[in-house]
C-alpha cells in the first residue's frame, strides 16, 4: 500500500470512528481540518454511513463561508455549525515590522510541533493574521506562539463574529469552449492548454463544488466552483449561446 493510500485509509476509518460515535452517544464529534482533497474523500463516505444512520448529519465547516480548510462535523439533531469546537486566535506584528506571508505564519507555526489538521486557514490582514485552529490548540497558541520567522507577534483569542475575512479579488473574463468538458473549462478558467488542464484533472489537483474529480471529460454546468490547486479558485457564472461555429460562450469569474 502506497503512503498516501494508507494515510487515505486512516483518515477514513477515523472519521467514521467519529460518526458512528455521534450515533451511538448522541454527542457532537468532528475531525481535524481537511483540504479539498481529504475533504473529498470524508465527503463521499459519509454520504455512504448516512444511509444506515440519517440521524447524523454531516456538515463541513471552516470558521466562515468558502474555508479553504475544513473540518467534518458529525451533528445529532440538536446541534449546529455554531457547536463547532474551533477558535480565532489573531497574531499581531508590532509596528513597523515587515509584513508576514501566509507560508511564514503556517511555517512557525509546525515549527512548534503543531500537526497540519490542528490548524484551519490562516487569513492575513494588514497587521497580523487570524488562524483558525481547534478548540484545544486556542491555549497553546497564546501560551507558546510568539514569533513567525524574525517578527516578535502578539496574541490574542477574538470571537469568530469578529474574524477579519480578507476582501477577496476576482477579475471575469469572456471566452468561447469547443463544448462543456470540464479540460475545456479548466482550460479556459486558469488559462493554461487543454493538454495541461487534463493532466491536471488526472493528478487529482482539480475540485468541482469541492469534490475532487479526476475524469476529463465530466460536464461543467453553470454556477459550478472550481478549483485547481496551486492556481486558485473560480466560478463558472454564465453560458451562453453558441457561435457559428458551433462553440459555447462562458463567461468565468476567477479569483486571485
Amino acid at each position: 500500500m502506497r503512503h498516501e493510500e494508507k494515510e487515505d485509509s486512516i483518515l477514513l476509518a477515523a472519521a467514521e470512528d467519529k460518526f458512528r460515535q455521534c450515533s451511538q452517544q448522541y454527542m457532537l464529534t468532528n475531525t481535524g481540518f481537511l483540504d479539498l482533497r481529504q475533504r473529498s474523500l470524508v465527503e463521499a463516505r459519509c454520504r455512504q454511513l448516512e444511509r444506515s444512520a440519517p440521524e447524523v448529519r454531516c456538515v463541513f465547516f471552516g470558521g466562515y463561508e468558502d474555508a479553504e480548510r475544513t473540518m467534518a462535523l458529525f451533528l445529532p439533531d440538536y446541534a449546529s455549525e455554531e457547536d463547532a469546537p474551533l477558535r480565532v486566535v489573531r497574531a499581531e506584528t508590532l509596528s513597523g515590522s515587515a509584513r508576514l506571508s501566509h507560508r511564514d505564519y503556517l511555517g512557525s507555526l509546525t515549527g512548534l510541533g503543531i500537526k497540519r489538521e490542528m490548524i484551519g486557514d490562516i487569513l492575513i490582514h494588514e497587521t497580523g493574521a487570524d488562524i483558525l485552529v481547534l478548540e484545544e490548540m486556542a491555549e497553546f497558541l497564546l501560551l507558546h506562539y510568539s514569533q513567525a520567522g524574525r517578527v516578535a507577534l502578539k496574541l490574542k483569542e477574538v470571537p469568530l463574529s469578529e474574524l477579519r475575512i480578507p476582501e477577496v479579488r476576482s477579475v471575469t473574463h469572456k471566452d468561447t469552449v469547443a463544448s462543456l468538458r470540464l479540460d475545456n473549462v479548466i482550460s479556459s478558467a486558469f488559462s493554461l492548454s487543454r493538454a495541461k488542464a487534463a493532466e491536471a484533472i488526472r493528478s487529482g489537483l482539480v475540485f468541482v463544488n469541492s469534490a475532487q474529480t479526476e475524469k476529463t471529460d465530466a460536464p461543467v454546468k453553470e454556477g459550478d466552483k472550481l478549483v485547481l490547486r496551486g492556481k486558485g479558485k473560480a466560478f463558472l457564472r454564465e453560458i451562453g449561446a453558441r457561435t457559428r461555429k458551433d462553440r459555447i460562450f462562458i463567461s468565468i469569474e476567477r479569483f486571485l
